[in-house]
C-alpha cells in the first residue's frame, strides 16, 4: 500500500516567519522572476520507503511517468496507490496505464488533504528547505528539497507523516493485510 501526492515548489519562497529588528520588515531577497516544479512522491506505509520524481508540470503524462518509476521499482509486487482524485490522475490514460502496469489505484474522499500522509511531509519539507530562502534557481531548490526528504530515515518519515500516530485514520479503515505499522 502506497500513498503518493504532488506537491509545487515556486522559486519565490513561502514566507513563515522571521526576526527582524523591532519596527522594521523583514528583508527577504528575491530574483525578480517566478519558476515551478512538481514534485511526485509516493510512500510505503509499510516500510516508509519513499520515491520521487521532479517534473516540469502536473499534466497526465507526468503521472504516468511517475507511474512507470513506481511499476519499475515494484516489480513483481501487488501495489495500490491511495491518491486523490486530481485531473492528471483520474485521465483515462492514466487509469488505462495503471491497471496495464498492474498497480490498483484507491481514490481519497475529494477535499481532504489532510488523510494523504505525503502533505503532511510535503510541508515538513518545505519548512525546512523552502521557508523564507531564495535559491539560485529551482532545479537547486527542487535537488535539496528532494535531498532532504530522502535524508530521513523510513521511520523518521513515517512519524513525521503521522502514520506511526496511534490516531493515524488508516489504522482502522484497512486490515493488516495492508500491514500499516502498529
Amino acid at each position: 500500500m502506497l500513498v503518493e501526492d504532488e506537491t509545487d515548489l515556486l522559486l519565490f519562497p513561502p514566507l513563515r516567519a522571521m526576526w527582524s529588528p523591532r519596527g522594521q520588515p523583514a528583508r527577504v531577497m528575491l530574483s525578480g522572476w517566478n519558476a515551478r516544479r512538481v514534485v511526485f512522491g509516493c510512500m510505503n506505509l509499510a516500510t516508509g520507503h519513499r520515491l520521487f520524481q521532479i517534473r516540469r508540470h502536473q499534466r497526465a503524462q507526468d503521472f504516468q511517468a511517475f507511474l512507470h518509476q513506481v511499476h519499475r521499482h515494484y516489480r513483481g509486487w501487488q501495489v495500490t496507490i491511495l491518491l486523490d482524485s486530481d485531473r492528471s490522475h483520474t485521465a483515462n490514460e492514466s487509469r488505462a496505464l495503471a491497471g496495464q502496469l498492474g498497480i490498483r489505484l484507491l481514490w481519497l474522499p475529494k477535499r481532504a488533504p489532510e488523510l494523504n500522509p505525503m502533505d503532511t511531509l510535503w510541508g515538513q519539507g518545505k519548512d525546512a528547505m523552502s521557508a523564507n530562502k531564495q535559491y539560485t534557481n529551482i532545479d537547486e531548490q527542487a535537488d535539496s528539497f528532494i535531498t532532504y526528504l530522502r535524508s530521513l530515515s523510513n521511520k523518521e518519515a513515517l512519524r513525521a507523516s503521522g502514520v506511526l500516530s496511534p490516531h493515524f485514520w488508516l489504522k482502522h479503515v484497512f486490515s493488516k493485510d495492508f500491514c500499516v505499522p502498529a
